[in-house]
């Protein structure tokens, strides 16, 4: 729930639409679930530091926003702890993808 949460939290803050697109499917055995946001995206170069402690994209906005930089590392920290994987993608936005074996 937590992880969810966060990962919710985050696509409302940073998107510039009010569209979140939000899937669940069960694929092979494996949970797969997609948080997309259609907001500001973030640049290739971040995306490999994005799940470290404290690491911000855009320090400024962050500022502006409010937070901490520990959200996404609690995301994939509680995703590993269900032995599972997390994954993003930014192009036109972000969208985040948990998979989980069922």
């Amino acid at each position: 729930e937590q992880a969810i949460l966060n990962l919710l939290n985050n696509a409302i803050k940073y998107s510039k639409t009010d569209r979140i697109d939000i899937t669940t499917k069960m694929e092979k055995g494996t949970i797969k679930m997609s948080i997309r946001d259609y907001g500001v995206g973030i640049p290739k170069e971040h995306l490999p530091r994005l799940f470290e402690h404290f690491y911000r994209v855009d320090k400024a906005l962050s500022r502006d926003l409010g937070g901490t930089g520990l959200g996404l590392a609690i995301v994939k920290n509680i995703v590993k702890l269900h032995n599972g994987e997390i994954y993003v993608t930014s192009d036109n936005g972000c969208e985040f993808i948990i998979e989980i074996k069922a």
